[in-house]
């Protein structure tokens, strides 16, 4: 796997640091998740941590360090010592939508971390508790233009594509609702479920059965097209808002100066997970995508552009830096 020029700059602060790591890794590593237990990052960490334990030939252990839309983890891998020892779970949330959203970021999203491998991408379903009245999201949004603030809108915390997805519809659409943060998606969905919110854009996967059982209302998915796990819901696209197509994307990264030899040698294993035949499946059935072609440089790469896509999407739904 080839490392780009600026990957390899940021490198050269840690090689004389990279005899030391023999054979890396010779101990347990940490997997920081930014979010709460239970949630579908959560999920997708536990089956990624696990294969690539396996390859590695060391358990790795699942920190949640939730906190301000996945901030707080962040900036703690971050700070960590740069020896592959502590891996982060970054999402599009934290490092690409935070830079633009947060006035004082205890992090660079591509000075602080090197970027191993993406891992999956996935669009939102806008769900709502069944006892509601609107049906589909043109009835959501007659609703909330003839009840402004009615609508309790859950998110899974500032800066994540649950937010910023409910805020550009608002913005788009003319309407107000009342936003209350979580410290992850499931505790918003529970709540969903029992009626103490009305509303949340929540991912596929967490979502799917309890729509198919009837306990939520799916109104529309944030995808250009239909998604085969949740074939009969229309698109956002199909509702006449196509200003909101959105998705989610995670990845894995390591804090910057990480010796070059433990940078390649997670790329490597890190590309090999990402090819598992489980994982590919898990993927499709989960109505996600295994980014199997952003590794390294590449995964850099997009992760620029996304900065620019998230920056510019925060800046046109009026959200104010915090």
């Amino acid at each position: 796997m080839r490392i780009g020029r600026r990957y390899l700059g940021i490198l050269a602060a840690g090689a004389g640091t990279a005899h030391a790591q023999g054979g890396f890794p010779s101990r347990p590593l940490t997997w920081v998740v930014p979010f709460t237990a239970a949630g579908v990052t959560d999920t997708n960490s536990r089956l990624i941590s696990r294969k690539l334990g396996q390859r590695l030939g060391q358990p790795i252990v699942i920190e949640n360090r939730p906190g301000a839309g996945g901030t707080l983890g962040t900036e703690y891998v971050a700070r960590a010592a740069p020896d592959g020892y502590t891996i982060l779970y970054g999402t599009n949330a934290a490092m690409a939508a935070a830079p633009t959203l947060f006035r004082r970021l205890g992090y660079d999203p591509v000075r602080s971390f090197v970027p191993i491998q993406a891992l999956f991408e996935s669009s939102n379903v806008l769900v709502a508790n069944p006892n509601l009245p609107y049906r589909d999201l043109p009835g959501l949004v007659a609703y909330a233009k003839a009840h402004p603030a009615r609508i309790n809108l859950a998110h899974a915390g500032v800066g994540t594509s649950t937010h910023l997805t409910a805020v550009l519809l608002e913005s788009v659409a003319g309407i107000e609702m009342t936003h209350i943060a979580y410290q992850g998606a499931a505790a918003a969905l529970t709540d969903v479920m029992a009626g103490n919110v009305d509303v949340l854009f929540d991912y596929v996967v967490s979502s799917r059965e309890h729509i198919a059982n009837g306990r939520m209302r799916a109104l529309a998915v944030t995808a250009r097209q239909r998604i085969p796990a949740l074939r009969d819901v229309p698109t956002v696209v199909e509702a006449g808002f196509p200003e909101i197509v959105s998705s989610n994307w995670s990845g894995l990264f390591l804090p910057a100066a990480t010796p070059r030899e433990v940078v390649l040698k997670m790329v490597n294993e890190a590309q090999a997970v990402m090819r598992d035949p489980e994982v590919l499946a898990v993927a499709e059935s989960n109505g996600s995508r295994a980014a199997t072609e952003l590794t390294g440089e590449v995964f850099g790469q997009f992760l620029a552009s996304e900065i620019q896509r998230w920056g510019d999407i925060v800046r046109r739904s009026g959200a104010q830096p915090m």
